[in-house]
């Protein structure tokens, strides 16, 4: 049996995406720093050749590159710097709050119970001291606590530590090199494709650069937008925290109702032990709920776009299903999966509307 030139090709291609998903799946831990500083080039990269044009190129690229990464880099810790802190500095008093909050929590309960007549009784003693062993040392010494039972399976100060601050190390380094060559590098990738196929894959990659671009730069202004109405918002109610979790939650909006349950959490838990139970729930029911409307029904349609950017529904599905094939890459690499997906299923569309299966 004979195959086809067109068999062959698509063998070939097939077999080569099948063998660069499993070097992808095989070399995960490795490619980790590689592609996380991939992905940030490629978002760091029109930064980069705007700092170079205002030069008008009297200055190498690689100096641009270092004043972005300085800004970026000092973005970053400044935003950790913030948040970590105040979280670190607040636990304390959380673990000693529980208690008292678990206690008000079952006496509500039980009066509801007692109001309706419902034979229950509230116990929390259980609950207290299992959150007890697992925020604090046990006072016998009679074993780790939970924290220290976590630390201790995460082999904190061995192998994982290190490989954390290797990775921490060497993605700026392989992010400088990728912006210094990010061009060359593009034009290299493109060298490679069959002369033939230039002409559609330039342009397919073309459309897949705008959409994944739309998406960013929309998806960067809300999370701008959010994080400054999050921190007056909450601010206004006498919230000591609004700032770090303001802003916390605005750029954790990256990640679809993931990043803002997150933060309402965070919100509630610390507005409680500051406010009171009744004025912390008003405070996150109103800022959270009117974030909520306005980022669905406006901000996210208007700036980002639904005909050119990546509806939420996909982006948690892309999110979950290459998180639980690859893992932590997986997750890197779903945004931009997803865009060449979605350029792929236009372009399919369009085929298909134009065939002669759908138009006979």
């Amino acid at each position: 049996m004979e195959f086809t030139a067109y068999q062959k090709r698509t063998a070939a291609w097939t077999g080569i995406a099948v063998l660069t998903g499993i070097f992808v799946w095989l070399l995960a831990p490795v490619l980790t720093p590689f592609l996380v500083a991939a992905v940030l080039a490629y978002a760091l990269n029109p930064l980069v050749n705007r700092v170079h044009a205002w030069f008008r190129g009297k200055t190498p690229r690689w100096l641009a590159v270092t004043l972005v990464m300085i800004i970026f880099m000092l973005t970053v810790t400044g935003v950790v710097m913030l948040i970590v802190p105040v979280v670190v500095k607040e636990m304390p008093v959380l673990q000693s709050q529980i208690p008292v909050l678990l206690d008000r929590g079952s006496h509500w309960l039980q009066g509801i119970f007692d109001r309706f007549g419902i034979p229950l009784q509230v116990n929390v003693g259980t609950l207290k001291e299992l959150l007890r062993d697992y925020f604090s040392s046990k006072p016998d010494g009679g074993g780790p606590s939970g924290i220290e039972s976590v630390l201790s399976s995460l082999k904190i100060g061995g192998s994982v530590a290190f490989a954390v601050l290797g990775n921490l190390m060497l993605i700026p380094m392989v992010l400088f090199y990728l912006l210094v060559d990010w061009e060359r590098i593009i034009a290299n990738l493109f060298r490679l494709v069959p002369r033939r196929m230039r002409e559609a894959v330039h342009s397919f990659a073309t459309e897949a650069d705008e959409v994944l671009g739309q998406y960013l730069r929309g998806q960067l202004t809300v999370m701008l937008i959010l994080a400054v109405y999050y921190s007056v918002a909450l601010s206004l109610f006498g919230f000591d925290l609004a700032l770090p979790i303001g802003i916390f939650t605005g750029l954790a909006i990256f990640v679809p109702y993931l990043g803002y349950g997150v933060g309402l959490v965070l919100a509630a838990l610390f507005g409680i032990l500051q406010l009171g139970v009744v004025k912390a729930l008003v405070m996150v029911g109103v800022v959270y709920g009117i974030a909520q409307v306005v980022e669905s029904f406006y901000l996210t349609p208007r700036l980002v776009g639904e005909r050119m950017g990546l509806h939420p529904l996909v982006v948690i599905f892309a999110l979950l299903a290459f998180g639980q094939l690859f893992g932590f890459v997986g997750v890197l690499l779903a945004l931009p999966i997803s865009a060449v997906l979605l350029v792929a299923g236009r372009r399919l569309r369009a085929q298909y509307l134009q065939s002669d299966l759908y138009n006979a």
